[in-house]
């Protein structure tokens, strides 16, 4: 009887150290998620003040930048013309990023994240679904389970800020400059 009793504290004990292991991995990602959210409902309201404080411009532009200088270093073009075309990539980043990074530009993430004019805005706990923890106290926003990240955000001094952008680069093709 002492044996059965035991047993059922180790199971309970057990039990109780998975689901403390599970919350520490959750709380990070549910408090970004109010802060997502935020950054979701400027997108959706064209908010541009409420949307810049949730973005570090100079590490996504840093981000950004690099992403875009790889892809044109592994194009198949000839070395020379990989090395130009980085060269002048870096500023053409630096002035375009600017006008990219503004709530328009993510409104298409928004509106997979169920962030439309006219549907009921998910909760904090719906959000928190949508985030995966990443190294360094990052965490990202997939657009659905198991997909690749979209949009990186880390804690600044208690604001999760956009330091990342993961989608298709494509899309920063259509950037306007200027």
């Amino acid at each position: 009887m002492m044996r059965s009793k035991s047993r059922g504290w180790r199971a309970f004990a057990a039990f109780a150290l998975l689901a403390l292991a599970a919350a520490c991995t959750t709380v990070p990602r549910f408090e970004a998620a109010g802060d997502i959210h935020d950054f979701l409902v400027a997108i959706r309201d064209g908010d541009e003040a409420r949307f810049d404080a949730h973005v570090d411009r100079p590490a996504l532009k840093a981000q950004i930048k690099s992403r875009l200088i790889a892809a044109a270093a592994n194009s198949d073009s000839n070395s020379s013309l990989k090395a130009l075309g980085a060269a002048l990539l870096g500023p053409l980043v630096d002035v375009g990023v600017d006008s990219f990074v503004r709530p328009e530009t993510f409104r298409a993430v928004a509106l997979k994240l169920g962030y439309a004019p006219d549907k009921p805005l998910p909760n904090q706990i719906q959000i928190t679904a949508s985030l995966r923890l990443l190294e360094s106290g990052r965490v990202c926003v997939v657009t659905k389970k198991d997909g690749p990240c979209t949009l990186v955000f880390k804690d600044e001094d208690g604001t999760w800020r956009l330091i990342g952008y993961e989608g298709d680069l494509g899309r920063l093709g259509r950037m306007r400059i200027g």
